[in-house]
């Protein structure tokens, strides 16, 4: 397996609707454990397939964004949000996103079902910092990303940092440096086959 790397927006892997996972094997376990590195090494709390370029539905998280305290972490494998109560409005980032962040709106609650790495169901009911994770993760393997869920106001200040991405990424994919819309979509789908 070759190495995983985040990718930034606009990568289509980004907006990609992933599919579930039917099988959890050696591979699966060592792409989640690469998952988790990427993490830490980012400085993240959360990390979902697509934002890897694997089109799956499966994140990772921990909240306390401490490598070491392994009882934090959690990996969500086809998980579904069963429930969601209350709303507040806080700050998020995106590793796909570096360096924006702006006021979103999120559940108080949530309750996720999910399957963990032994292939277990679960179900977790979750508030404050860790609801707003996996629903910032949740909505990443929908292909949805957090500017979606920004008001107009906030959404026109992270305007021009979100053009700065998009023209570097077009420009390197002018330069050879990263390859076509196309080819990346060829790729996710070549992914999706092989695991589906």
């Amino acid at each position: 397996m070759s190495s995983l790397k985040i990718v930034p927006h606009p990568h289509p892997a980004l907006r990609w609707k992933s599919k579930e996972v039917t099988q959890i094997d050696a591979e699966l376990k060592a792409m989640i454990s690469q998952m988790f590195d990427l993490m830490y090494e980012s400085r993240g709390i959360g990390l979902a397939a697509n934002q890897v370029a694997l089109p799956y539905r499966l994140f990772v998280i921990n909240p306390s964004g401490d490598s070491s305290m392994k009882d934090e972490e959690f990996v969500f494998i086809n998980p579904e949000i069963i429930r969601r109560n209350g709303s507040e409005e806080s700050e998020e980032g995106c590793l796909s996103l570096p360096g924006i962040y702006g006021a979103v709106p999120r559940a108080t609650r949530v309750v996720v079902d999910a399957f963990d790495l032994s292939g277990r169901q679960f179900e977790m009911d979750v508030t404050g910092l860790d609801a707003r994770v996996i629903q910032h993760e949740y909505d990443h393997i929908e292909g949805v990303m957090f500017p979606d869920r920004v008001s107009a106001a906030v959404m026109k200040e992270m305007q021009p940092l979100i053009e700065d991405l998009e023209r570097e990424f077009h420009q390197k994919q002018a330069a050879g440096m990263i390859p076509t819309d196309d080819e990346l979509k060829r790729q996710l789908l070549d992914l999706e086959k092989l695991r589906t």
